[in-house]
C-alpha cells in the first residue's frame, strides 16, 4: 500500500495579503517559515518527500524533509498549483470588482486551469511517484491547495476549505486511489485561518 500525505504549504506572502497566487512565486512568511518548522515536528517519519517547484512548496518542503530527517526533496513541477489566468496577484475584492459575480458563478478568467487540465497532470505526477516507490510506503508530498481540492473534486465530488500546513491522506491499493483523511501538520501555537487562495 501506497500511502501519499498531500500538504498544503506554509503562509507565503500573497495568502498574507489575500491575492490569488496561482502559479505566481511569492515566498514564505516569517508565519510560514514557522508553521514548516511546526509541522516537521508533528509529520512523523516517511519514506520521500517530494514538492512542487513553487518557492512556498520547496521551501515548507525543505524545511520539513530536514526536520525528519529524510531527503533530497524530489520537485515536480506538476504539483504546481492551478493556473488562476488574470485572478493571479488580485485580492477577492479586485476580482469582484473586476469580474462582478464571476466567482460565485464559477465563471474563470482567460488563462484560468480547469479540473481537467490539473487533473490529468497531478495523476501523471501521482502515477510516477507509484513508480518510484514501488507502489510501498508514506511519502510526504507538498503542494497547493488548489492540488487537493482538484483531487477531491475528481474522487469525492466537493471540497472544503484547508489551511496552511493542513493535509489530505490518499492511499493506492496496487490498483485504484482512495481519499483518506484530512489532518492539521502544524501546532496550534502557529495555525491560522484558511484563506481559499490559489
Amino acid at each position: 500500500m501506497l500511502n501519499l500525505l498531500l500538504a498544503r504549504h506554509g503562509q507565503s506572502e500573497w495568502n498574507a495579503a489575500g491575492r490569488w497566487q496561482g502559479q505566481a512565486d511569492p515566498p514564505l512568511t516569517e508565519l510560514g517559515l514557522a508553521q514548516a518548522r511546526s509541522a516537521a515536528g508533528h509529520a512523523g517519519s516517511f519514506d520521500a518527500v517530494f514538492a512542487s517547484d513553487l518557492e512556498r512548496a520547496c521551501v515548507t518542503a525543505q524545511i520539513i524533509a530536514e526536520g525528519i530527517g529524510i531527503g533530497p526533496v524530489i520537485i515536480d513541477p506538476r504539483l504546481r498549483e492551478r493556473h488562476a489566468g488574470e485572478y493571479e496577484g488580485l485580492t477577492r475584492a479586485e476580482i469582484d470588482e473586476r469580474y462582478p459575480g464571476a466567482i460565485e458563478a464559477e465563471r474563470w478568467p482567460p488563462g484560468w486551469e480547469s479540473n481537467a487540465e490539473i487533473q490529468t497532470r497531478l495523476l501523471e505526477a501521482l502515477n510516477d511517484i507509484i513508480d518510484y516507490t514501488g507502489g510501498d510506503g508514506d511519502v510526504l508530498v507538498v503542494c497547493h491547495g488548489g492540488v487537493i481540492y482538484a483531487l477531491e473534486h475528481l474522487w469525492e465530488g466537493a471540497h472544503t476549505r484547508i489551511t496552511n500546513l493542513g493535509g489530505r491522506w490518499v492511499h493506492h491499493n496496487g490498483s485504484e486511489w482512495t481519499l483518506g483523511e484530512r489532518v492539521q501538520l502544524s501546532g496550534d501555537d502557529v495555525s491560522v485561518e484558511a484563506q481559499d487562495l490559489l
